[in-house]
């Protein structure tokens, strides 16, 4: 029986573990143009990015829910973009219909770049080169300089890098990164544990947690993908507002499951005998009887709070790396002229 005041033992991730990635979408913006022309759309500052920098972003539709949530890394002249597998063909095509007298392109080049992730308490010193200390920032893989290296902490602290360059190529791009992580006995992760690690450390995907009904701030993605300074955005209005006044419908949790029982995507989570929500992912804990679930439910439960999803106990509580805050920004209030109004 799960008991409200008891703290979950999670299986730890320690030394360093390699996730095989390469499957996420990639977007290429390019010409005298492509920083300008990108953050006139996005929800982060682009503009102010120098190369080896990075930011997190969204693209919004202009009724403030998302259309892209991405990873935009500046290198060079060119701008990398990362997402989601699926995601890549609706970012380029999205972007392209924006893209009008401006000196850019927008290339689709999912299948073409992809991601290796390396994880754990001791990734960094398993870098094959420095690992920048900023997130987001990254540097050329010394031996395959077609590759970059990209600080990538998960939200709950973890701390990691990512490797992001073209698959193969004249360098052997990722998949020569992979065999040299490989080589220094690195283990290669399934992708199953990758599904267990990336809910236990908070971490959302596109697809699967989030969609094209998505609030930025049901998802916490605000926090980071969101430049309150910057200027006009698509989608900026309902975002803005939001943030001034801090409300909305649902919120992501994370749920701790005395078994897996039957529970999948879309299974509704029950607390005092009502419905709240659903499981937007779930996965079963490594080594034990035990599962973890990402949830959309109604931003009014209280948490910590039992709960049950398809007969099995659980426990609801804030998603790792988060912490609720409902009070306003005061940068978004007098943007919006919305100081006082409350």
């Amino acid at each position: 029986m799960i008991r409200m005041n008891e703290r979950f033992e999670m299986p730890e991730l320690t030394g360093a573990v390699i996730f095989d990635r390469r499957d996420r979408d990639s977007v290429l913006v390019t010409g005298p143009d492509a920083a300008t022309f990108l953050h006139s759309l996005c929800s982060q500052d682009v503009a102010g990015l120098a190369d080896g920098q990075g930011a997190h972003a969204l693209l919004l539709q202009p009724q403030g829910k998302l259309t892209a949530d991405f990873r935009v890394l500046r290198v060079g002249d060119e701008l990398w973009l990362d997402c989601e597998a699926g995601v890549g063909s609706v970012l380029a095509s999205t972007l392209n219909r924006f893209r009008i007298r401006v000196k850019a392109e927008v290339i689709d080049r999912s299948h073409e770049l992809g991601v290796i992730e390396v994880r754990g308490p001791s990734s960094l010193a398993a870098a094959p080169g420095t690992v920048p200390e900023t997130q987001h920032a990254h540097l050329p893989w010394p031996s395959r300089p077609s590759v970059r290296i990209v600080r990538a902490d998960w939200p709950d602290g973890t701390p990691g890098f990512d490797i992001v360059g073209p698959i193969g190529g004249v360098d052997g791009g990722l998949d020569g990164a992979l065999a040299d992580l490989v080589a220094t006995g690195l283990r290669q992760a399934s992708a199953d544990e990758h599904e267990y690690r990336r809910i236990v450390a908070g971490v959302v995907r596109q697809g699967l947690d989030t969609s094209d009904a998505t609030i930025p701030q049901e998802a916490y993605l605000e926090r980071t993908a969101v430049s309150f300074t910057k200027g006009c955005f698509l989608g900026q209005e309902l975002v803005c507002r939001i943030d001034s006044f801090g409300q909305v419908p649902r919120l992501l949790r994370l749920v701790h499951l005395e078994t897996p029982g039957s529970v999948e995507p879309g299974s509704e989570v029950v607390h005092e005998g009502a419905s709240i929500g659903t499981v937007t992912s779930v996965a079963t804990e490594l080594g034990g009887s035990g599962a973890v679930a990402i949830v959309s439910v109604r931003r009014t439960i209280a948490v910590p709070a039992a709960v049950t999803i398809e007969g099995v106990a659980g426990r609801l509580e804030v998603l790792a790396g988060r912490a609720d805050d409902d009070a306003p920004k005061p940068v978004a209030q007098a943007r919006l002229g919305l100081r006082g109004k409350r």
